[in-house]
């Protein structure tokens, strides 16, 4: 059981899920205390002590069912004809004739309608003997054989005859009833669906062995999905993290705030203050902290491979916006547009993305992107507002389609404002390829970043809105750069 659990840990560090050694000691306590037989004990006792944070529930469940799965020696129900002796089907392709796939299904059909969960079980096994077509050795993660048992029970019909079923039973006039009856029946439905997922997952890791099935389950977390290239599911994850995420972020900044405003050390007045005690520093003095809130102006690129990326900049930035004095936003492709009288309160923040890209005057020319162009048009009409109290970032991909880049525009906007660092949302080994001029940039920065995950964003803001100095990444060495919010 030791191996068994360290294993599990081990894989749930891969996956990206902080566990650290006194959590993975008490994991080992907890499991002390409970009956071992019940799944559902153990897990719950894991899931205390080894998860923290509820975006990493999801990747934890995915172990945990690999890990911890049942076991389940062949049943008498499979037939010896369509199963090899690992319990296999033994065509490639899956097997199952129509009267058999009629059987099957009338099984299942009478099992969930009766509420059945032995029966709907033994028939979900079959099912996935007779269709999945499971290929001994083959390392995959199993949605295609899942896919593949699932097109041929037909489960939207099943559904629709279920539905049928459970409704002749429900007074027609009864509104809350219906709704009860659909969601029992989505409920079952989604019940069978796990049923063929997990007994999928259990004859591959009995094939492969836990480790290799793991691996090829495992999928990066919510906040380390790369915001360039994240898929409309990976977008609605996002989304639906940011808002939590930023209260958080937003409590711990204004704790720490709270912490930082005694003031450091002042060792000459505390040594003088001792002598009443003997010499002894029994009563510390503190110089008197001033901090203000930095004022930030946010310039992004929302260019077609830039648009994600500057989405969930503006959004995870605004969200934190009470930690800003002052809080300005401008978009560009090849001119720039001041975009901050969207987001004014009570507006919805899909709303204001939406009239951006329809409103906001940021093409000049053609809409390919052009900083040079961008950077000159936004020294000339903001310029002049630009104080030593701002923080500028800019959010860009600094590919510019070989247009002139005018590095000199962005030096003297740097000469005006407190700090300038810049976020660029592609893999290092990519700048400066192509048409990429990150370079010529960058001596004009305080320091540039490669923001690719929300992970990374999340540090950047955090690191901004607090008094010290922003650690950065400069030719390839991380070191010290300037101020901000002092």
């Amino acid at each position: 059981m030791i191996d068994l659990l360290t294993d599990f840990i081990g894989e749930l560090r891969a996956a990206g899920i902080p566990v650290s050694m006194v959590e993975a000691i008490d994991a080992m306590e907890a499991v002390k205390h409970i009956n071992l037989g019940e799944r559902a004990a153990l897990k719950a006792a894991l899931g205390a002590t080894l998860v923290k944070n509820a975006r990493h529930d999801e990747a934890f469940d995915v172990a945990f069912e690999v890990f911890f799965a049942h076991h389940r020696q062949a049943r008498s129900e499979e037939s010896p004809a369509s199963r090899s002796t690992n319990g296999f089907s033994s065509e490639a392709g899956g097997g199952g004739g129509e009267a058999d796939l009629d059987a099957l299904v009338e099984s299942l059909f009478q099992s969930l309608l009766q509420g059945d969960l032995a029966s709907m079980e033994a028939a979900a096994r079959r099912a996935v003997t007779e269709f999945a077509g499971i290929e001994p050795g083959r390392p995959v993660g199993g949605t295609y054989y899942l896919y593949r048992t699932l097109r041929r029970l037909d489960l939207d019909a099943l559904r629709d005859r279920l539905l049928e079923a459970v409704l002749a039973d429900v007074d027609p006039a009864d509104a809350l009833d219906q709704r009860l009856a659909r969601e029992d029946v989505e409920s079952m439905i989604a019940r069978l669906r796990k049923e063929i997922q997990d007994e999928i997952r259990r004859r591959l890791v009995a094939d492969r062995g836990r480790l290799s099935v793991a691996r090829t389950l495992r999928q990066p977390l919510v906040e380390d999905l790369n915001l360039m290239h994240a898929t409309r599911s990976d977008l609605e994850d996002i989304e639906d993290v940011i808002e939590p995420l930023t209260r958080k972020l937003a409590a711990r900044m204004a704790r720490r705030r709270r912490l930082l405003r005694s003031g450091r050390l002042d060792f000459r007045r505390t040594v003088r203050k001792s002598l009443a005690s003997g010499g002894v520093p029994l009563d510390p003095v503190f110089r008197k902290s001033r901090p203000h809130r930095p004022e930030v102006f946010l310039l992004c690129d929302i260019s077609g491979s830039m648009a994600t990326f500057a989405r969930f900049t503006l959004q995870f930035t605004y969200a934190m916006a009470s930690h800003f004095s002052r809080l300005r936003s401008f978009v560009f492709i090849d001119t720039v547009d001041e975009v901050t009288r969207y987001f004014g309160p009570g507006i919805d923040f899909g709303d204001a993305i939406g009239k951006i890209a329809t409103e906001a005057e940021a093409v000049w020319l053609d809409g390919h992107s052009d900083y040079g162009n961008s950077f000159a048009r936004f020294q000339q009409r903001y310029g002049a507002e630009i104080t030593p109290r701002t923080t500028l970032i800019v959010t860009g991909d600094a590919r510019n389609n070989y247009r002139p880049g005018k590095p000199e525009v962005l030096a003297e906007i740097r000469s005006q404002a407190r700090a300038l660092y810049w976020l660029n949302p592609e893999p290092r080994s990519y700048w400066d390829s192509g048409d990429s001029i990150m370079s010529k940039y960058e001596s004009a920065c305080d320091g540039v970043f490669e923001v690719r995950t929300l992970r990374q964003l999340e540090h950047f803001v955090e690191q901004l809105s607090l008094p010290g100095h922003l650690t950065g990444t400069r030719q390839g060495t991380a070191q010290p750069v300037a101020n901000i919010g002092r």
